[in-house]
This record gives structure tokens, sequence and C-alpha cells, in this order.
């Protein structure tokens, strides 16, 4: 039996905004930060449907789970990785609801957010909020 402690999963947040507009901010940690995509109508929510992505600047982890009078946190859990090159990244979010699966696609200016039509099955272990503390 191993005493090796379990690895600890890469977490994300998604922070809903008031201000200035009102919009959603997607933050995948990766690289000791927080990456981060401004997404104006929320993230996709059926198969096909793709949203505005606005890369921002990367936050520290401790942002993860910041809230202010004009910041919330929408969900929070972990994520992974299934596929990436240079113009796309493939992944499944393990929030508070079943795990949903999207594709970030970089296009000539910004980047689009892709609800994938294949979505994972739910797993009675991918406990909301991962490895991170709330």
């Amino acid at each position: 039996m191993s005493s090796d402690p379990a690895p600890v999963r890469p977490a994300f947040v998604l922070h809903e905004h008031q201000r200035p507009r009102h919009h959603f901010d997607l933050r995948l940690e990766e690289g000791g930060v927080l990456r981060s995509w401004a997404v104006p109508r929320g993230l996709p929510t059926g198969s096909g449907q793709n949203r505005l992505a606005v890369q921002v600047g990367d936050h520290e982890l401790d942002h993860l789970t910041y809230e202010d009078e004009h910041k919330s946190i929408a969900d929070i859990g972990w994520w992974e990785e299934l596929d990436r090159n240079d113009r796309r990244m493939v992944f499944v979010l393990h929030g508070h609801g079943p795990p949903q699966q999207y594709a970030l696609i970089r296009t000539a200016q910004d980047w689009l957010l892709h609800r994938t039509k294949d979505q994972p099955a739910h797993r009675s272990g991918d406990a909301p909020g991962g490895s991170r503390p709330s």
C-alpha cells in the first residue's frame, strides 16, 4: 500500500461580476496562476453554442475564493485537460453540477468557448470543489 498523497487536481472558478457590466470570468489553475477569460454571456448551456471569451491577465491563486460586493462565485471545483494544441484546448469542469466538457478555441482576435456535443458521464466520486478549500 502506498503512502503517497493523492494528486492535487487543478482548480477552476467561475466568477460572476456585476460591474462594470454583468459578465463572467472563467479562471483555470495552471502553472501556479489562474489563467483567465472574460465571458460576457456566461458558459454555453447547449452543445454547439459558442461564446466569446476574451483572455485577460493571469490572477494569483488566492483569487480562487475571492468575492466582494461586485463579484461572487458562480461555480468552483477542479478541471481536467483532455486535449490541447496551439489553437484549441478541450477540458472538463467538475463543479457543483454534473461535469461539463468545453473547448476554448483561439480565433484571429480572441477565443471562443464552445460546449462540446459529447459530454462526460457523471461519476459519484466527482465531489464538488475537488482538492481546494472553499
